[in-house]
C-alpha cells in the first residue's frame, strides 16, 4: 500500500499530479499496490486527483477528512466514517470566540462559517466547495461534521494548537498547513484509517509506504513500514520519517515509487 498527502506532498505547488508522478502511480497500481490518496480536504475535493490516478479502475481508495473517511474507489462507496458530535463543534466554536481564531466545518451546503478570512480562502480555492456564511454558526451546524478547522496567522496558530491539546484530550488535532488547525474525533488520525484499511485488505503494517510534508502527516509516516517526507517537510518534522526524497515539484512521489516499488 502507498499512502499519499495531496497538498504540498503529490500535488505541485500549482494543485497539480505531474506527468512523470502520474505514470509511476499507474504502473504502481498494475502491480498491485493499493495507492491510497489521504488528505485533509473533504471527499468531493480530491475526487477528481482519484479519477485522474484511476484509482477506480485499480481498486484503490480515499482517506478524507484527515482519516474521519474511507471510501473504496472501486465500489464508489463510504467504508468508514466517523464524526465530530453537535456538542464537539459548538465547543470548538466557544473556544475559537475566546481565542480569536476564525473556526469553520462543512455540510451539504460546503463550507460553513460566521466569518471571511485569507485563510478561509485558502480552503474554498483548495475543495472548490462554495461558502456558505452564516450569521450564526452554532444555529447553522445542528448534526454532526467530520472535522473542523480553526484558521489563523501561523505564529499564533502554533500557541492555539498548544492550548487546545492541553485543555481538549478528547479530540484529535493537527496542523495541516501552517494557518490550518484541524480537529477530528478523539483516535481519528490518518494513521489509523490506514491501519483499518490495511487490515481489512491483510496488508502488513512492514508493507506500508506513507508519503508527506506535514503535521497532519506525521501519524502516518511514522505508522508506515517506510515513511517518507517531500523535501519541502516542515523544518521541525525533517528527522522524524525515514528518508526525504524530492519536493512535491520535482516529483518526490515518483521517485519513491521508482526506488521502492518498480525496483
Amino acid at each position: 500500500m502507498l499512502v499519499l498527502d495531496l497538498d504540498d506532498t503529490l500535488l505541485t505547488d500549482d494543485y497539480q499530479i505531474s506527468d512523470k508522478n502520474r505514470k509511476m502511480l499507474i504502473e504502481a497500481q498494475q502491480k498491485g499496490v493499493k495507492v491510497v490518496l489521504a488528505s485533509g480536504r473533504p471527499t468531493p475535493a480530491i475526487m477528481p486527483y482519484a479519477e485522474e490516478l484511476e484509482l477506480s479502475r485499480y481498486g484503490s481508495f480515499v482517506i478524507s477528512f484527515n482519516g474521519g473517511t474511507i471510501t473504496d474507489m472501486r465500489k464508489q462507496e463510504v467504508i468508514f466514517e466517523r464524526s465530530l458530535t453537535t456538542e464537539e463543534i459548538h465547543s470548538l466554536h466557544d473556544f475559537s470566540l475566546e481565542n480569536k481564531v476564525h473556526i469553520l466545518t462543512y455540510s451539504a451546503k460546503g463550507v460553513i462559517s460566521e466569518t471571511n478570512s485569507e485563510y478561509i480562502d485558502v480552503e474554498l480555492s483548495l475543495t472548490g466547495l462554495p461558502h456558505h456564511k452564516v450569521d450564526s454558526f452554532k444555529d447553522e451546524v445542528n448534526a454532526p461534521a467530520v472535522k473542523c478547522i480553526l484558521l489563523e496567522e501561523p505564529s499564533y496558530l502554533k500557541k492555539v494548537e498548544k492550548k487546545l491539546k492541553n485543555e481538549r484530550s478528547d479530540l484529535s488535532i493537527s496542523i495541516s498547513k501552517p494557518f490550518f488547525l484541524e480537529v477530528m474525533p478523539k483516535g481519528i488520525d490518518k494513521a489509523a484509517s490506514i491501519d483499518l484499511l490495511a487490515k481489512q485488505l491483510n496488508i502488513k503494517q512492514e508493507e506500508v509506504i506513507a508519503v508527506g510534508n506535514a503535521g497532519n502527516d506525521l501519524s502516518m509516516v511514522q505508522y508506515a513500514g517506510l515513511g517518507v517526507w517531500v523535501d519541502n517537510v516542515s523544518p521541525d518534522l525533517r528527522h522524524l520519517a525515514d528518508i526525504v526524497v524530492a519536493s512535491n515539484n520535482n516529483d518526490g512521489v515518483a521517485e519513491v515509487v521508482e526506488r521502492f516499488i518498480l525496483q
